[in-house]
């Protein structure tokens, strides 16, 4: 059903090709880092938990993954962070 919304919305489609091969180097760079889903789950919520103490993020937004680049691993994060309107100040021009 998905895959109907994706067409008319014009979203390019993944083969199932390269589906198995990001599914593949997931698995290569969980073995090579000893690093198993559950525990990147965890971190992702540990770092989840520091960032909203400090901004206002979406947690279901955020995307945290270990990618390989070149020779080395990288733990990657996209973390949006949400716009919060106080309304004790409009903007640096509040003076």
């Amino acid at each position: 059903m998905s895959s109907i919304f994706d067409r008319l919305l014009g979203r390019p489609r993944k083969g199932s090709g390269r589906t198995a091969k990001e599914r593949l180097q997931l698995v290569l760079i969980t073995d090579r880092t000893n690093l198993p889903p559950e525990r990147l789950q965890q971190m992702k919520d540990e770092i989840i938990a520091v960032i909203a103490k400090y901004v206002n993020v979406s947690p279901e937004r955020v995307v945290i993954n270990v990618e390989q680049r070149e020779r080395d691993n990288w733990l990657v994060a996209d973390i949006p962070l949400l716009r919060e309107l106080s309304p004790e100040s409009n903007g640096p021009d509040d003076a």
